[in-house]
């Protein structure tokens, strides 16, 4: 049974990840921003999206930037620390694996 807890939640980080990603990717200059920081791609974005490692990283990314944490947070109505936690289960994930 704590298995499926488990992965219930890593599937909620996971969702708020990408959610993030999907913003971070609709403001040019914060994605352009994102890529120089990450050394991807637009092509390699995509493939990217499905390792938990990066979305950790794309949760570090929004984490290191208080505006954007702030906002982020805003628009996927959760508290900054619900992504602090998120970033925690997905580098738990990333270890996993």
């Amino acid at each position: 049974m704590a298995r499926r807890d488990d992965r219930l939640e890593r599937e909620v980080a996971e969702k708020l990840a990408i959610s993030m990603l999907a913003m971070i990717a609709e403001e040019p200059e914060t994605l352009g921003r994102f890529l120089v920081a990450t050394g991807l791609g637009p092509a390699n974005l995509r493939e990217a999206a499905h390792e938990p490692r990066f979305l950790a990283a794309v949760v570090e990314y929004v984490l290191a930037d208080e505006s954007l944490l702030l906002t982020v947070a805003e628009r996927c109505r959760v508290r900054p620390t619900m992504i602090a936690a998120a970033r925690l289960r997905l580098d738990e994930a990333a270890d996993g694996e």
